[in-house]
């Protein structure tokens, strides 16, 4: 019975100190942060800004963010000649990291491409550099 006691009582304090501690933490969501990056994946360029997310601030300068990013990626499409080419300018949804210090921000998505007919889909990775607003 003392045992039975004990695997009860030990979950209400993990959950208690879990409470108390994470309201020290922050970590929050964020819809937007008015932050715009460019950068470089897939052999072409990408513009983008953060979209949904959740984010982690170290301190009131700093923090770091995972979450969607609405982009336009910027490649030329290269095909056989006499057949039809995407568009250069490509709207997409992508992923990823982006550590933002003051307002300079630095940003790790990635991106997926899709199948073609001489490539299978693959998700890309990339690397960016921006500002915060």
């Amino acid at each position: 019975m003392h045992q039975i006691k004990q695997l009860l009582v030990l979950p209400l304090l993990l959950v208690i100190c879990m409470g108390s501690y994470g309201q020290e933490k922050t970590v929050k969501g964020s819809l937007f942060e008015g932050i715009a990056v460019a950068g470089y994946t897939d052999h072409g360029a990408y513009i983008n800004c953060t979209g949904p997310a959740v984010k982690y601030i170290f301190s009131p300068k700093s923090c770091l963010l995972l979450g969607l990013l609405p982009s336009l990626k910027l490649k030329e499409d290269k095909v056989e000649a006499g057949k039809p080419k995407n568009s250069w300018v490509t709207p997409t949804l992508g992923f990823g990291l982006t550590a933002v210090i003051r307002h300079i921000a630095i940003q790790l998505p990635a991106f997926y491409a899709a199948k073609t007919g001489t490539a299978d889909g693959k998700w890309r990775l990339g690397v960016g550099i921006g500002y915060k607003f």
